[in-house]
């Protein structure tokens, strides 16, 4: 069985797609994969209900991303592959890059193929840019290595080692975010206002670092305070919707040291900071939304 999980994204995104570190985390829930001989090569994704088969002409991306991974691997035999997914798609939470991750490697353990989990992310990225046409990559690598990580783009992670868990609240909108679109909207405003872009991805960059120094030292209370001042440059970017802005709300007043957009914006999730994990149960209880807790930091 392959495995690829979530991510959620602390400090950084967009930025990160500008050449600024970002701070990410992989998370336990993702997406497994079992592949298993068959007359033809075939993908089933069990909670959507729907079948893809492989096709490098087609106006599906995943069913271009599927022919484009099956094709590196040569004199292979046709496989099924049954997709279990455990993210919600569009919520900023990397659903595709998971799914990437824990195909190829299902494929990679139906072949008896050695590959470094590092390597595995690596090679994921090929299959994230059918959905997200430039991405950054830092979505791959979190859902195949787990943990904490700094990651600067064309550079490998860094493992980040914090001092004590970390306990995330994770909540849905209940909006759909779209990357592509995004990323391209956050593009043109940074082009045409360079300026403002620089100062705004300089501070970004100093967030990040002030991130990694405050959960190294075990300070909650800095840590929240960077994640609120990262969701002020991103709403300053349209990021939020009146909804996210809502949950962010309602994380604080139960008592979050800080809270967020994570991932693209537009929809999609927000993730708050918990003092521990009986303050996360009581955040998550308050949140009208569907959510979740996540302990991070631990090495994958």
């Amino acid at each position: 069985m392959g495995f690829g999980g979530g991510k959620i994204i602390l400090v950084g995104e967009h930025a990160v797609v500008h050449g600024t570190p970002a701070i990410a985390a992989g998370i336990r829930r993702g997406v497994s994969s079992i592949a298993r001989p068959a007359d033809q090569d075939s993908l089933h994704v069990e909670p959507w209900g729907r079948t893809w088969r492989p096709n490098a002409k087609s106006e599906e991306p995943l069913e271009r991303a599927f022919e484009r991974i099956l094709s590196r691997y040569a004199d292979r035999p046709p496989l099924r592959f049954v997709v279990r997914v455990a993210l919600p798609p569009g919520a900023g939470l990397g659903c595709s890059a998971a799914i990437g991750v824990s195909l190829i490697d299902a494929i990679d353990k139906a072949l008896g193929v050695a590959r470094s989990r590092a390597e595995l992310g690596a090679l994921a990225l090929e299959w994230e840019r059918f959905f997200h046409g430039d991405p950054s990559g830092i979505d791959n690598l979190a859902s195949a290595l787990g943990g904490l990580l700094c990651y600067r783009r064309s550079s490998p992670p860094r493992r980040i080692s914090p001092k004590g868990s970390i306990f995330l609240v994770v909540a849905h909108s209940g909006q759909r975010s779209n990357t592509k679109e995004m990323v391209a909207r956050v593009s043109q405003r940074l082009a045409g206002s360079p300026e403002w872009a620089r100062r705004a991805l300089d501070e970004v960059k100093t967030l990040a670092i002030d991130a990694e120094a405050a959960m190294c030292s075990g300070d909650l209370i800095a840590l929240g305070a960077v994640l609120n001042r990262n969701h002020e440059i991103l709403r300053s970017l349209n990021l939020s919707t009146n909804r996210l802005e809502a949950l962010c709300r309602e994380a604080r007043s139960a008592g979050a040291l800080g809270a967020k957009i994570t991932g693209a914006g537009g929809g999609g999730c927000m993730v708050a900071l918990a003092a521990e994990a009986e303050h996360a149960d009581r955040i998550s209880g308050a949140l009208a939304a569907e959510s979740f807790v996540e302990e991070v930091g631990r090495a994958a």
